[in-house]
């Protein structure tokens, strides 16, 4: 039987099959593909050497990521396509946890850069005792679930049935309105389909808590954005903490940039060493599964992609 070739777009992933796996050959392509080899196996979804990978006969692709709207489409027609579902879920929760923190302690403008005119006092609320709204309750919003509730916060989380919830202490919510009215937080942690599409629109807004922190760690699309700034400038909307945007990246001047309740950072919650770590993990475990005829985790297609 001739041996399973397995391509991978990052060099630090290719370095972990071989040690892992040591009866495969594995081809780093970060920088390009060696010419006349043929691969099985591909470990990508951003490089553009992974889609001319796709017409050496490659079947199964483990994406780098969970989302699969900006993968492009010669890897999602493998025969098999699997996602990184959950790898980011420690990095983006904890980037979620800190823009609640900063909303509610005030931050930065709390900073001192001068004599304040009162000492011993600001303007400052607590995570304890707010709400938390979770627009979908995939890994990433149930770790922070989890957080907040050790922060002594209300979780309330976003379903489309009334499956309860996994974690105990969190509640289901299955009417959308319900959840914009409770959250003093609201986390977009959805999929980007033409449902979740404009989810954040100028009616839904009319639904928020006054004074609502808007977290966006999923897809710009999931925000209109001319309604944001309309909901930003009235107050309706009292800061908006965006990794995302639509589109990306945002062209100079933009008024995201600028606008002082926008914090802004440039799709990067996912960063945290090790580099991809959680998604080679997945990766490996998924590589085992395939050698043995296993069933593979995250296929998308299968759970509501």
């Amino acid at each position: 039987m001739s041996r399973v070739v397995v391509f991978c777009e990052v060099s630090a992933v290719a370095d972990r099959v071989r040690s892992q796996f040591p009866s495969l050959d594995v081809i780093d392509i970060s920088e390009g593909l060696p010419p006349d080899v043929q691969g099985e196996v591909l470990f990508g979804g951003f490089n553009p050497h992974s889609v001319e990978a796709m017409e050496r006969g490659v079947r199964w692709v483990q994406l780098t990521g969970t989302g699969v709207d900006g993968v492009p489409r010669a890897l999602l027609r493998a025969e098999r396509v699997t996602c990184a579902r959950g790898a980011s879920a420690l990095a983006i929760s904890e980037y979620v946890v800190a823009t609640m923190g900063a909303f509610a302690r005030g931050f930065p403008q709390n900073w001192l850069h001068e004599v304040p005119e009162r000492w011993n006092f600001q303007r400052a609320t607590t995570l304890a005792g707010a709400t938390v709204g979770l627009y979908g309750f995939g890994g990433i919003a149930q770790r922070v679930a989890r957080i907040a509730l050790a922060l002594e916060m209300t979780v309330v989380a976003l379903r489309r049935t009334d499956t309860p919830s996994p974690i105990a202490g969190v509640e289901v919510l299955t009417d959308q309105s319900e959840l914009f009215a409770r959250s003093d937080h609201l986390v977009l942690a959805a999929p980007a389909t033409a449902r979740t599409h404009h989810v954040i629109n100028a009616q839904t807004i009319r639904q928020l808590k006054p004074g609502v922190h808007l977290v966006n760690i999923a897809r710009g699309s999931l925000v209109d954005q001319d309604a944001l700034l309309v909901a930003l400038d009235a107050g309706t909307i009292a800061r908006a903490s965006l990794d995302v945007s639509d589109p990306e990246p945002l062209p100079a001047g933009h008024w995201l940039f600028s606008h002082p309740q926008v914090f802004l950072t440039p799709h990067s919650s996912w960063a945290g060493p090790p580099f991809l770590q959680g998604a080679s993990d997945i990766f490996c475990d998924n590589l085992g599964r395939y050698l043995a005829g296993q069933p593979l985790q995250f296929e998308v297609g299968t759970e509501g992609y």
